[in-house]
């Protein structure tokens, strides 16, 4: 339900809930977000004859969905071999002092070859996941985050990617709505 100012009802003005978590995503702009997910240069005409809604009100909803951030941008896929770059690995890493700042996303965001950085629960702190031309370029950024980081480091090359960049699964999120109703 919308309230008067625009804002899903529960929302505060950033759209979050207070955890930080979007509301409910209406069926109509989940179909929206999944369109846009697989083809992100769908024009507005296809994604209201897809949706059956008017351009227009395809537009108003993608543009509000841009704002309250859940479509936080558009990009190009690139495959990274063609792209010379067919070494993936996932790097953890760990502080060798567990009294230092967590601050290694800080210390580690000048390294391009860090494709994501995620904080985990479990032994390590975090899981990079990085992209290089060979072996000896991993080897050397291997070094450059233990230096930069002040971190060790433990290493899983990737030997194949059946898929990954997919989109999220609404309907997964769709079902949890619906049953804790």
């Amino acid at each position: 339900m919308t309230s008067p100012g625009g804002l899903e009802a529960g929302l505060g003005q950033s759209g979050r809930r207070p955890g930080g978590y979007l509301g409910e995503v209406e069926e109509i702009n989940r179909a929206i977000i999944a369109l846009l997910a697989s083809n992100g240069r769908m024009s507005f005409t296809e994604l209201a004859r897809q949706t059956g809604l008017s351009v227009s009100a395809a537009q108003q909803r993608v543009r509000r969905l841009e704002r309250l951030g859940v479509i936080r941008g558009y990009a190009a896929l690139v495959d990274p071999v063609q792209a010379g770059l067919p070494l993936t690995a996932f790097v953890s890493i760990k502080p060798f002092d567990p009294a230092a700042p967590d601050d290694p996303p800080e210390r580690l965001a000048h390294l391009t070859a860090i494709e994501a950085c995620h904080s985990v629960a479990g032994e390590e702190n975090y899981i990079l996941k990085v992209r290089v031309a060979s072996p000896a370029a991993l080897e050397d950024m291997l070094q450059e985050i233990r230096a930069a980081a002040n971190v060790s480091t433990r290493t899983t090359i990737v030997l194949s990617t059946p898929y990954e960049n997919r989109p999220p699964d609404l309907r997964a999120s769709a079902a949890d709505g619906e049953e804790a109703q």
